[in-house]
């Protein structure tokens, strides 16, 4: 992960060399919702989807229509999964208290670009590092351990936004190249619908 986000590094930096008579540069604080889902491989675990909030802060490197965005935010990703007991017809909620710090870089091109106002889509990869990692529920029942919640893995952003003077809002899905909680019994991800509302500086 740090040698891809590496190459991405010099990428922008090589295009903003080669392009420094139109180069722009914007930055900012961005916040918004996390609403999200657990998928896993058993059949024994149904999960719900859950709201959560990230915020954090944003540089955009515009070169014409093309941008560079690399971010830094925190990102609250806890979740409930329901585990099916045969011996209960109840389900056992375990809830997830998983916290990141994500790290995303995304490649976008601007479809409409006017003076005040602008429609991107934009894409790339997004690196996250836990901060916090727990799990709770009935201990006697519950399957689910703090010692197989992963402490950083890799994702994929993609999406689309739009720009009106000082004001920027994007919305986009991140889904996880890898797992973040992988055990002998059950291997889980989870995709992201972003909703964020950001102000430039």
């Amino acid at each position: 992960m740090k040698n891809l986000f590496t190459l991405l590094l010099i990428l922008g930096l090589s295009l903003a060399t080669v392009a420094q008579d139109k180069l722009e540069l914007d930055w900012g604080l961005k916040a918004g919702l996390n609403n999200s889902k657990i998928t896993a491989n058993s059949s024994q675990f149904n999960s719900e989807t859950i709201n959560n909030f990230h915020v954090g802060a944003f540089a955009r490197v515009n070169i014409g229509r093309v941008y560079i965005q690399p971010e830094a935010y925190f990102s609250s990703k806890s979740g409930d999964i329901n585990d099916v007991a045969s011996y209960n017809p109840l389900h056992t909620i375990s809830s997830f208290d998983y916290n990141t710090f994500d790290l995303p870089a995304l490649l976008g091109v601007k479809l409409v670009k006017a003076k005040a106002a602008n429609v991107r889509v934009m894409a790339g990869p997004v690196f996250s590092f836990a901060t916090k990692r727990d799990v709770n529920g009935e201990q006697d029942v519950n399957r689910l351990s703090k010692e197989y919640l992963e402490d950083h893995f890799m994702g994929w952003q993609f999406g689309a936004g739009a720009d009106f003077l000082f004001l920027t809002f994007d919305a986009r899905i991140q889904t996880n190249g890898t797992s973040y909680y992988q055990s002998p019994n059950l291997e889980a991800k989870k995709s992201i619908l972003l909703l964020s509302l950001g102000i430039k500086l």
